[in-house]
């Protein structure tokens, strides 16, 4: 790995001034500005944008910048987020934005992956007021290996682990949809209540009305009791327990502030879009109060779920009604208990609500599992990343892509799902064989586990004199399960390497696998004993 600015990389420019309003128009060329960066990574194509019409972009002078150049903000609080974005089709920009056209032999994919490991934002110098010259983005230094298909390899690899978890976000995604489908299948809109469901004040519900939180000067903070502060919850489920911050309290305070397992927490002091977002506490091993910026309230459970009033909380009609009850300052809004005791809130029968929240449970079961799917890919991405960018991969075993060109890694865009993922070919010496057990060891952790050790006899078998890489066996698993099951959840993790760790372990102690130094690295290898003893 080599040192290199960026100005060797890329032609390293900014864009120009937007149009006027009026300017734009219903056919031309997308405009990208600062702010459409988040919508583009998050999958809206760069058609949805504005548009400039040819005969516009002539008076204007705007440059068009190609397909495969690289965006990032560069002023304004925007260059500060580390928005990375590779341009899919012609496009003009906004002058906020640094503009990268790769030159030869720089892979446009490497190019991204690398300023999301190396991020511009490094480069400001006043953060109250954020901007990144275009002289310190020329001189700013990425390593670059010395062959440009190892570039192809690591972005190769990294996009596949990227693919990977855009995949399980939409996953959960779909979930969270899903239970809004089912919300409303049951239990009907709100707004028309076709379904004819009694309406009350939120307080006809309620078993102990709304009290406001406990206030504590931060020397008290440190130790003691658990508080939930309200970065603990988004109108859902209160996160993270286990992690929550301590606080030094009277017995008094406890009694008067403490948590149970239900309670209902709404926000009363926020930014209008947060304000009033909900929380339901889980169930709890130890004390646990609540802080001043929130109230607390309990359902009597005969009449209403928390569950179902926490699915109803998030429907238009109840946020449009904490919008209405609003005490606007400049910078925030509140509002009071008797805001809240007042909402208006439908009461299904209970039964119903138990239903639903027999669903839930089971969705947010599964919701579970793919989270920390979605954990494990995220540890995974962030520790090849982290080697990719040190030199530290064994990048001989990583395959190429097929067509190894610069367009393979321009289409790999973060989470945009309408984005093909790249393809992951199987090293030609290496077969993993269909067992026949992939559906079980989807669904069981033991059948997952002797598949894990089934495949990596099998490579074993076929490394000939090859070293054995525990990285390049995964690359090769997961690459087999692609192929045997399109849509399977099986994503080989941080818990699956502890499996290959093991097996490791037991095959030295078995003999089928024996350490060799390696003369020409200065390091010990790993290697097949049958061929070992061939040699």
């Amino acid at each position: 790995m080599k040192p290199t600015p960026l100005s060797q990389l890329a032609i390293v420019s900014a864009g120009q001034a937007a149009p006027k309003s009026d300017e734009f128009s219903d056919y031309g060329t997308p405009f990208v500005r600062a702010g459409s960066l988040d919508r583009l990574l998050s999958g809206e194509p760069e058609s949805g944008l504005e548009l400039v019409s040819e005969e516009t972009a002539k008076q204007r002078k705007l440059k068009t910048y190609p397909r495969g150049t690289v965006l990032f903000a560069k002023s304004g609080m925007s260059a500060t987020k580390d928005r990375v974005y590779v341009l899919q089709n012609p496009a003009h920009v906004v002058s906020h934005l640094a503009t990268l056209i790769p030159k030869k032999g720089t892979h446009v994919g490497y190019l991204r992956f690398a300023l999301k490991h190396f991020p511009p934002s490094s480069l400001i110098k006043d953060h109250a007021y954020p901007a990144i010259g275009l002289g310190d983005i020329e001189d700013f230094k990425i390593p670059v290996p010395d062959s440009s298909d190892d570039q192809i390899r690591i972005a190769h690899l990294l996009g596949k682990v990227e693919g990977l978890i855009a995949k399980r976000k939409q996953h959960l995604q779909q979930l969270d949809d899903l239970l809004k489908s089912v919300f409303l299948e049951i239990f009907g809109d709100p707004v028309r209540n076709e379904k004819g469901w009694p309406i009350s004040p939120l307080v006809t519900y309620m078993s102990e009305q709304p009290n406001n939180g406990l206030y504590k000067p931060q020397s008290s903070y440190g130790s003691g009791t658990k508080i939930i502060r309200i970065d603990s919850f988004y109108d859902g489920i209160v996160q993270n327990i286990e992690g929550l911050k301590r606080v030094e309290i009277t017995d008094s305070e406890f009694l008067k502030f403490e948590i149970r397992p239900f309670d209902v927490l709404v926000n009363r002091v926020n930014s209008i879009e947060y304000l009033g977002k909900i929380g339901v506490v889980p169930a709890i091993s130890e004390p646990v109060v609540y802080e001043s910026n929130m109230m607390r309230f309990r359902l009597n459970h005969e009449v209403m779920l928390p569950v179902f009033l926490m699915y109803f909380w998030r429907t238009p009609y109840l946020k449009s009604q904490i919008n209405s009850k609003a005490k606007k300052a400049v910078n925030q809004a509140s509002v009071n208990q008797q805001d809240v005791a007042g909402l208006l809130v439908s009461q299904p029968p209970i039964d119903l609500q138990n239903q639903f929240a027999v669903v839930v449970e089971k969705v947010e079961a599964l919701k579970t599992r793919y989270q920390q799917s979605l954990s494990d890919l995220e540890a995974l991405y962030s520790a090849l990343s982290q080697k990719a960018f040190q030199g530290e991969l064994d990048l001989s075993r990583v395959p190429m892509p097929k067509s190894p060109t610069q367009d393979v890694s321009a289409v790999s865009q973060g989470d945009q799902a309408t984005v093909p993922e790249p393809v992951m070919q199987t090293a030609p010496a290496i077969h993993l064989p269909d067992t026949g057990k992939l559906l079980e060891a989807l669904e069981n952790a033991e059948a997952r586990t002797a598949l894990i050790a089934e495949w990596l006899d099998a490579y074993r078998e076929q490394l000939a004199g090859t070293a054995f890489s525990a990285q390049h066996f995964m690359v090769v698993a997961q690459t087999r399960l692609a192929e045997l099951h399109l849509d399977n959840d099986f994503v080989l993790g941080a818990s699956d390497y502890e499996h290959i760790r093991a097996w490791v372990f037991e095959a030295l102690a078995a003999g089928t696998l024996t350490q060799v130094f390696d003369d020409a690295g200065n390091c010990i290898e790993l290697k097949a004993a049958i061929e070992q003893s061939q040699a």
